[in-house]
């Protein structure tokens, strides 16, 4: 492993995240010839095969899973080293790795933008997924910061809430019920309901509170997609519950329900796991998100009810 080079782990690491040396190649401007003999050379010095194809498809061996934690361990280290002594040097350069739940892409994107501007060397990668993709990834160290609405249960992780999550009931501006006042929740079980996916954490916050109050809805629609169901509500399919940041910015099709129990108030939060060692850009970017989100309220409050 002494002659291992940086180049030949770059190598394997895009080979086993993508499962196939062709889209590695396509990743790294190479040819797949010259991946293949990376592979051929890094299997040598380790003594023992790193991938092995069943049918058409290429799975890391174990000793190839090992080598492949051990990259993401060595690659995570340098760029704290780059950051570190960009730090020292007085800027801010690097990459920052954030994966948010769907709901987030109301407003992170909008927060993304200044931050951009106030530190033009750090590039920045966006995943946008629902609760179990989050889970998923941070299961396997791809991110450096993860933005949700439910703090996990069975992972050891540090968090910060940093914004108000209520979720409210939404139905077609012209609904029956939309210039009522404490509207029972027991009234929801005579609508159409629309729900978000399996996974979603609204979806698990909606059955929740159903529950406990021992509402059964008719579900008539379940939807992977907030934009989605907001189209559905405004053209007469039925009612749903989504975070009221998705109706930023309100464009007026949609009413909020005054429903008994609701908003569920809830929060957004930055998340890492806490044996995770944050890198300055991670800590930077949580400083910030932190007076960021004031104009989020802001417009929060101008969404009419």
């Amino acid at each position: 492993m002494n002659q291992v080079t940086l180049h030949q782990l770059r190598v394997f690491e895009a080979a086993a995240r993508h499962a196939s040396f062709t889209r590695a190649a396509e990743e790294l401007f190479l040819t797949q010839p010259t991946v293949s003999m990376q592979i051929k050379q890094l299997t040598k010095a380790v003594g023992l095969p790193l991938f092995e194809q069943v049918g058409k498809r290429l799975f890391l061996t174990e000793a190839g899973r090992e080598l492949f934690s051990t990259c993401l361990s060595v690659f995570d280290t340098l760029a704290q080293f780059d950051m570190k002594v960009a730090d020292l040097k007085g800027l801010k350069q690097g990459q920052l790795r954030l994966s948010a739940i769907t709901t987030a892409k109301y407003f992170v994107p909008r927060l993304l933008g200044p931050f951009c501007q106030l530190y033009p060397g750090i590039d920045i990668s966006l995943q946008v997924t629902n609760h179990e993709g989050i889970l998923e990834r941070m299961g396997n160290n791809q991110d450096d910061l993860y933005i949700m609405t439910r703090v996990p249960e069975n992972i050891d992780v540090s968090y910060q809430p940093f914004l108000e999550n209520p979720l409210v009931v939404l139905a077609p501006k012209n609904h029956p019920l939309a210039k009522e006042k404490n509207i029972p929740i027991q009234r929801l079980s005579e609508e159409a309901f629309i729900m978000r996916e399996p996974g979603s954490g609204t979806r698990k916050a909606v059955q929740s509170l159903l529950k406990e109050h021992d509402v059964k809805v008719k579900v008539k629609l379940e939807l992977g997609s907030n934009e989605a169901i907001k189209q559905a509500i405004a053209g007469g399919l039925g009612i749903s519950v989504l975070s009221r940041h998705t109706l930023i910015p309100y464009k007026g099709d949609i009413a909020i329900l005054d429903v008994e129990y609701f908003p569920i108030q809830g929060h957004w939060y930055v998340v890492h796991p806490s044996g995770k060692q944050l890198s300055i850009v991670a800590k930077t970017y949580c400083e910030y998100l932190l007076d960021a989100v004031k104009q989020i309220r802001d417009e929060s409050v101008t969404i009419p009810a």
